[in-house]
């Protein structure tokens, strides 16, 4: 049974800090690719940041500099850091993990930020 399972998302200031976390279970996390992906409502799901199973990342250019990816594989976990956070980051966030020809999403956390 594999379970991507996200939390850490809820209201926040602008310019404020928000740390998501993606708990995985049922897979060889070790082994897999793993990212964040948001979608906006009335807008199509777009990447934020993805590292490989050798850490190297990889980061939409909105987040550029304000979002660091990290993984912690004893953890079986994936983290988010955002930063500087701004309204037009406002969506639901989505964890993502692929290898050996499968993909698998978890539910999805809400960030929404807004004074």
């Amino acid at each position: 049974q594999v379970q991507l399972v996200e939390s850490g998302g809820g209201l926040v200031q602008p310019g404020g800090s928000l740390r998501l976390s993606c708990a995985a279970s049922g897979i060889f996390f070790n082994r897999y690719a793993m990212g964040w992906y948001r979608q906006a409502p009335g807008k199509q799901r777009e990447l934020v940041a993805t590292i490989t199973s050798r850490s190297a990342t990889n980061y939409g250019d909105s987040v550029k500099g304000r979002f660091t990816i990290s993984r912690d594989n004893a953890k079986n976990t994936v983290y988010l850091q955002m930063n500087s956070l701004k309204p037009e980051d406002t969506a639901v966030y989505y964890c993502n993990g692929g290898a050996f020809g499968a993909d698998y999403w978890g539910q999805g956390t809400q960030v929404t930020v807004s004074s």
